[in-house]
């Protein structure tokens, strides 16, 4: 909007338009990036938790993968609770990765062409790996789905078969290069989850020494938890404890 500011004997001079604030505000996709992520994190724990299933045999594994799919039925309709979480999960995503994107381009205009390097911290560095992470998390997410979940070629294995959730997995972490593939990106993940959980807590106004000092614990312990438990699965395949 664009202003005329009144001058002595009656003239006017144009003034510059009022700078509109940015939309969202930077403190609203900060929440939206924290409370998604922790979100994700609570997800990948649990998830992991599941996938241990595995060591338990196929019969054990599937009627897990079964149950999943029948979760609250009849009360709600066949994998509808299984549905909901995934529409919730991507909603989720779509949030976390515009916001972070929102944040990444102001942070960049704001600190100009000239932006000076510093040394590398720890915490630097995994500020700074945090939306290379990010991509490689989300073209896994991809894959995952296409591999484990559709069955879709060429991320599926040819041995692919619905509901037969314990043989598809053995099938496809039988692969040497998608073995390395997840163990790689579960590296990533443990990365990122470590870093989030620690930002998150700032940018929910968690300020006490004391209290972000225990949320950077967890957070650790659920990134380490998160490596060592699904990085487990593919390494027992390719050494043969899971056929």
């Amino acid at each position: 909007m664009v202003e005329l500011a009144a001058q002595p004997g009656g003239t006017s001079v144009r003034q510059r338009p009022l700078r509109r604030a940015p939309a969202p505000p930077t403190w609203l996709a900060k929440t939206i990036m924290a409370v998604t992520g922790l979100l994700f994190t609570a997800f990948v724990v649990v998830h992991m938790v599941g996938n241990l299933k595995v060591f338990g045999g196929a019969t054990g594994f599937d009627a897990y993968a079964a149950w999943l799919r029948t979760l609250l039925y009849p009360l709600v309709p066949h994998e509808g609770v299984l549905w909901a979480l995934r529409v919730v999960l991507v909603l989720g995503l779509v949030a976390h990765v515009w916001c972070a994107v929102v944040l990444v381009r102001r942070s960049h205009a704001s600190a100009g062409p000239h932006r000076r390097r510093t040394g590398l911290t720890a915490g630097s560095f995994g500020a700074r790996s945090m939306l290379l992470t990010g991509v490689v998390l989300l073209l896994f997410v991809v894959f995952h789905v296409l591999d484990m979940t559709t069955g879709t070629a060429p991320a599926a294995s040819e041995a692919f078969e619905p509901g037969t959730a314990y043989a598809n997995l053995v099938a496809s972490f039988s692969r040497p290069w998608v073995a390395a593939f997840y163990g790689i990106t579960m590296v990533l993940l443990a990365l990122h989850v470590a870093h989030g959980v620690r930002t998150a807590a700032g940018d929910l106004g968690v300020t006490g020494a004391r209290s972000r000092a225990v949320i950077t614990t967890v957070g650790g312990i659920a990134a380490v938890a998160v490596l060592l438990g699904n990085a487990a699965i593919p390494i027992a395949v390719q050494a043969g404890w899971l056929t």
